[in-house]
């Protein structure tokens, strides 16, 4: 496998993705199985190594949300597997049943490789917060959590997107020690 997927190819290749994705929860649902398929059979660059989560909304209100960190697998086997998730394994929701079939909308965030941030404090930390545009990803001790770039759209300000993401990880919100450790990344994302 090559680099990952640009954006460019993204958006050149977005429907095929779209496409897998539901593919993948469809097969769920009719067999209660993940498809298996064969990254070659795709266009090459969904063949490339990709982390992406999916999302999916049934009317307006979210259905399910799984996803990777970090690209292990092409991005269309990433992307039919974490649509399978979103849809049969996200422990929020019960399983996608046959009649939700029509009404479920997907989203394909694609990440870009997350980098550490330095900071020294949660106030350099948030000084260089760029809202609607990072994704997090918080880390103390094994304490872990993340939350997509789209996450802005509710919690538009730094200081609340933080105290969320802390106690989204377990933490008190106003919690703050040497071993936080915090990384950005962003995301292409396609939706039907």
């Amino acid at each position: 496998m090559a680099a990952m997927p640009s954006t460019n190819d993204i958006a050149a290749h977005g429907a095929e993705l779209l496409a897998v994705a539901r593919l993948a929860i469809v097969h769920g649902v009719e067999f209660a199985a993940a498809p298996s398929l064969r990254s070659e059979d795709y266009a090459p660059p969904l063949r490339e190594p990709g982390a992406c989560f999916v999302t999916l909304h049934l009317d307006d209100g979210l259905r399910g949300c799984m996803g990777n960190l970090r690209a292990q697998q092409a991005l269309v086997l990433d992307a039919a597997d974490n649509a399978f998730a979103s849809a049969f394994r996200d422990p929020r929701f019960d399983e996608v049943s046959a009649l939700e079939l029509h009404r479920l909308h997907i989203e394909i965030s694609v990440l870009t490789p997350p980098q550490a941030i330095a900071c020294a404090s949660e106030r350099e930390l948030l000084a260089t917060l760029r809202p609607g545009e990072d994704g997090l990803i918080l880390r103390a001790g094994p304490q872990r959590s993340t939350f997509l770039p789209s996450v802005w759209e509710q919690l538009p300000e730094p200081a609340d997107f933080l105290a969320e993401l802390k106690r989204k990880a377990g933490l008190a919100p106003d919690y703050w020690s040497a071993d936080v450790e915090v990384l950005r990344y962003g995301t292409i994302s396609v939706a039907e």
